[in-house]
């Protein structure tokens, strides 16, 4: 069984980004399957994606819809949603994968 977290922090306030929806998705029989979804916490993160119990060996994505999040500050959205793909070989029991985020630019890593 894999676990999948993520967190985001808006880098341009240097705060965690609140009420973020996040969906998660696989990739199988070439076509990607929801797999969850949920809304950043107080602290930017989701940690829990609901029942599914996730293959240790995948392709996934993760698809974060951020317009309501900047239009709350009063800001475009450049990047109205973000999608990062990443794969589990196996080898890690949980990933986590974080997202940077300023209204004109992200980043993010394998976490720990």
């Amino acid at each position: 069984m894999l676990t999948i977290s993520t967190h985001v922090l808006d880098t341009s306030r240097g705060l965690p980004a609140a009420d973020i929806p996040v969906e998660l998705a696989i990739w199988q029989d070439h076509a990607w399957h929801h797999l969850g979804s949920g809304v950043t916490d107080p602290d930017g993160r989701i940690r829990y994606w609901g029942e599914q119990v996730f293959a240790l060996i995948g392709h996934y994505r993760l698809t974060f819809h951020l317009v309501d999040y900047f239009a709350a500050r009063g800001q475009a959205a450049f990047f109205p949603e973000v999608s990062l793909q990443f794969q589990s070989d196996g080898a890690l029991k949980h990933l986590h994968v974080p997202l940077l985020l300023n209204p004109y630019g992200y980043s993010t890593y394998r976490g720990s």
